[in-house]
């Protein structure tokens, strides 16, 4: 099939990293697809999405706001595609709007699917109304908490939006011994265990919480040492806290890792804490494919594809007193790691790969483009 992926990002957000990683995963399979991005953003978007393996990219202007012209062109563009394509699949609002003006100009119009990527909801106006209910064939959400909002807004009926959660590269992502230089830039020291959380240093994400657990922790005769994995803005804000609680030497923040898959592989537990959700929550089943014991907070799409107790430890979030228990636990137990490991990366090749996702669109794309012809 020839598919056209289209993603407005600015920069690499969970949105850019889905429209690439499944651009790529459809093209193992055999498929034509081009992803087109903003342009201008070579070393934001197109250049992270090449090394997921995207070969053939395109730009479109994608303006930020109404900007006739430059959205007059984007039309133009894609109107003219639009003969040789088969779907195209939106991700956010600026390009599913531009998509669904051409397909109304065009002579040739083809099914086009949405990808909803945040959890927050779709607002039932008119305009929305004829862009899901009369221009929009089917939609897409990253976990099923967002599908039901789409339900309760009455812009579709439940044959017409599905959850696709996970999306994770079993292929980079695999169970590996640790590599010991690895582990020493992330600040592992050999005899302590390395408990590691990957995300960027937003007030969501939940550094300040892991923060007191690791403080509550050293409390009790407990010091592990932590890594936090991302950059952001609250590096300044993070950097105090580490100090008032006494965990300079217990605590790094290593910034950005070139070799994500490695770092994963050097710790020895990992750590998803956020205070709300946050979409498709990628590294989450990044984790679970890479092997790694995983204590999560219950947000977003942990608790929808997650059993307590048998893929990972789930606690209540912003809970730092569970969060610290559930660490000290799996300190205690390698047992318990070794097992939730195994779990998460059997439910991940089972379920939430991206091959899984990928055959799952795959599916629904000939239907749509079926009907269509």
């Amino acid at each position: 099939m020839r598919i056209l992926h289209l993603v407005s990002c600015r920069g690499w957000s969970s949105d850019a990293y889905w429209a690439a990683r499944m651009s790529r995963e459809l093209g193992r399979r055999g498929h034509d697809v081009t992803l087109g991005c903003r342009a201008g953003t070579e070393a934001r978007v197109i250049d992270p999405a090449r090394r997921e393996g995207v070969e053939r990219i395109e730009t479109f202007a994608f303006a930020g706001g109404p900007a006739p012209r430059a959205d007059a062109a984007d039309v133009w563009r894609l109107l003219r595609r639009l003969p040789a394509t088969d779907v195209v699949h939106v991700h956010r609002g600026k390009e599913h709007w531009l998509a669904a003006a051409a397909n109304r100009l065009s002579r040739t119009p083809k099914p086009i699917v949405r990808t909803r990527h945040i959890a927050q909801a779709v607002r039932p106006h008119a305009a929305n109304v004829w862009l899901y209910r009369r221009a929009t064939a089917w939609v897409v959400t990253v976990t099923e908490a967002i599908r039901r909002q789409y339900l309760a807004s009455g812009l579709l009926g439940p044959e017409r939006v599905t959850a696709l959660p996970g999306g994770a590269d079993v292929e980079a992502y695999r169970p590996a011994p640790g590599d010991p230089a690895v582990r020493r830039r992330l600040g592992g020291d050999g005899g302590r265990p390395l408990v590691g959380m990957i995300a960027g240093l937003r007030v969501m994400k939940g550094h300040l919480v892991v923060i007191e657990a690791a403080a509550q922790l050293a409390r009790a005769g407990l010091r592990p040492r932590f890594v936090f994995v991302g950059r952001g803005a609250m590096e300044a804000p993070v950097r105090d806290a580490i100090d008032r609680a006494g965990l300079a030497a217990d605590v790094t923040i290593a910034g950005f890792v070139d070799d994500l898959p490695a770092a994963l592989a050097a710790l020895d537990l990992a750590l998803y804490a956020p205070l709300e959700s946050d979409g498709m929550s990628r590294v989450v089943f990044e984790c679970l494919a890479a092997g790694r014991a995983l204590v999560a907070s219950r947000v977003g799409v942990v608790p929808e594809v997650l059993q307590d107790g048998e893929h990972a430890a789930l606690v209540p979030a912003g809970d730092a007193r569970e969060l610290a228990a559930a660490i000290a636990r799996l300190l205690a137990d390698p047992a318990a790691r070794q097992r939730f490991g195994a779990a998460g990366r059997a439910l991940v090749e089972r379920r939430y790969s991206g091959a899984c996702v990928a055959a799952a669109l795959e599916a629904r794309y000939r239907a749509l483009a079926g009907a269509s012809a």
